[in-house]
C-alpha cells in the first residue's frame, strides 16, 4: 500500500514538473514572439540598448508587487492590499526623509537607513493584520485584503492630507535611478529579492508548507502543519515585498503621493496567473512569473511606442486576464477528464 502511495506521489510530482516545464516553454516562446513583433514594427526604437535599459529600470517596482501577489496565491488566497501597503509605507518613508532632511538632524545615509527599517516594520505589521484576518478570524482573503486596502490607503491620505511629499536627501535618488556597471539599481534589487524568494519557496520549510497549504489545507493541517502560522508569515512576506517596492517608487520620482501605482493591482493579478500561478493555490513558478513580467513589460513598451492610449491598454490587460482564466479553466478540465480516464 505504501509503495502504491509513493508511486502515485512520484507520478504526481513528475506530472507537475512536466506541466510547469511546458508552461515555461510556452511563456518563453510568447516572450520571444512579442519581442520579435515589436522589433519588426518599430526597428528604430524598440530593439535598442537604450530602450532595454529603460525597461530594466521601469518594471522592478511592479515586479516586486507581482511576486508579492504570487505568494498570496500560492497559499490559496489573494492580496488586494499590496499596492495600498506600498503607498502607506512609501508615505511613511517620505515623511521620515523629508522631515529629517528639513531638520538637518541626521545625514542622508542615516535617514535612508531609518526609512528602510521603518518601511519593513510597517509592511510586516500590515501583512500580519492581513494574515490574522484570514487565518484567525476566518475572513475570506479577497474581503480581508480589500478591507485593509481601503484602511491603508485612507491612512496614507490622512498622513499627507492628499498632498505630495518632496525634499528628500540626495542619497535616496540612487535607489531608483542609479546604475552599477551600467545595470539599473532597481533591476539589481529585483534580482536579489527574486533569488531570495526562490530560496524560500524551494529550500525552506516555510516554502514547502506554503505549497502544501495551497494544494490542500485539510491534508496540510493533519500533516502537522500550523496553517495559521504559515498564512500569517506568507502575508507578512508579501507585504514586505510591497514595502521594498515603495522605496523604489519614491526614489524614482524623488517624491511621494497617495494613490501611486493603482493600475498595478490588475496587472499584478494578470501577470501572476499568466506566469502559471494557480488562483486556487498550490502552484506557482518564480521563473514563469519573471517571464510573464517581461512579456507585460515588452508589450507595454511596444504599445507606448505605437502610441496606444491608456484606456486601450487597460482594455487589453482586462481582456488578457479573462482569456488566461478561461484557457486555464479549459486546461484544468481536460486534465481532470484525462485523470478520470486513466483511473478507470
Amino acid at each position: 500500500m505504501a509503495n502504491k502511495s509513493g508511486k502515485k506521489s512520484l507520478l504526481h510530482s513528475l506530472g507537475a514538473y512536466r506541466t510547469n516545464f511546458a508552461k515555461n516553454i510556452v511563456l518563453f516562446i510568447l516572450m520571444l514572439g512579442i519581442l520579435v513583433i515589436f522589433s519588426a514594427l518599430r526597428p528604430e526604437r524598440f530593439p535598442t540598448a537604450r530602450n532595454f535599459r529603460s525597461m530594466l529600470a521601469q518594471f522592478p517596482e511592479f515586479g516586486l508587487l507581482t511576486v508579492a501577489m504570487m505568494l498570496s496565491m500560492v497559499v490559496g488566497g489573494i492580496d488586494l492590499s499590496v499596492v495600498a501597503v506600498a503607498n502607506l509605507t512609501g508615505v511613511v518613508a517620505a515623511i521620515i526623509l523629508a522631515s529629517g532632511q528639513a531638520a538637518g538632524a541626521f545625514s542622508g545615509g542615516t535617514l535612508v537607513f531609518l526609512a528602510i527599517i521603518t518601511v519593513l516594520l510597517v509592511a510586516a505589521a500590515s501583512g500580519a493584520v492581513n494574515g490574522t484576518l484570514v487565518a484567525v478570524a476566518g475572513v475570506p482573503p479577497i474581503l480581508a485584503t480589500l478591507g485593509t486596502q481601503g484602511l491603508l490607503m485612507g491612512l496614507a491620505i490622512i498622513f499627507t492630507k492628499g498632498h505630495g511629499i518632496t525634499g528628500f536627501p540626495p542619497e535616496v535618488y540612487g535607489i531608483g535611478n542609479g546604475f552599477v556597471a551600467g545595470i539599473p539599481v532597481p533591476f539589481l534589487i529585483f534580482v536579489a529579492v527574486t533569488v531570495l524568494v526562490i530560496f524560500i519557496l524551494r529550500r525552506t520549510r516555510l516554502g514547502f508548507y506554503m505549497y502544501m497549504l495551497g494544494a490542500n489545507p485539510v491534508v496540510s493541517r493533519f500533516s502537522g502543519v500550523n496553517n495559521t502560522t504559515v498564512l500569517i508569515r506568507t502575508y507578512m512576506v508579501s507585504s514586505i515585498l510591497a514595502g521594498i517596492s515603495s522605496m523604489i517608487m519614491i526614489s524614482r520620482t524623488n517624491s511621494m503621493r497617495p494613490g501611486y501605482g493603482t493600475d498595478y493591482l490588475l496587472q499584478a493579478i494578470l501577470v501572476s496567473v499568466l506566469g502559471g500561478t494557480d488562483p486556487k493555490g498550490g502552484a506557482g513558478s518564480v521563473l514563469g512569473l519573471v517571464m510573464a513580467i517581461m512579456i507585460l513589460q515588452f508589450t507595454q513598451s511596444g504599445l507606448n511606442i505605437l502610441a496606444f492610449s491608456a484606456f486601450m491598454k487597460k482594455f487589453i490587460w482586462g481582456l488578457a486576464l479573462l482569456l488566461i482564466m478561461v484557457v486555464n479553466f479549459l486546461i484544468a478540465k481536460y486534465r481532470e477528464k484525462k485523470r478520470v480516464r486513466e483511473q478507470t
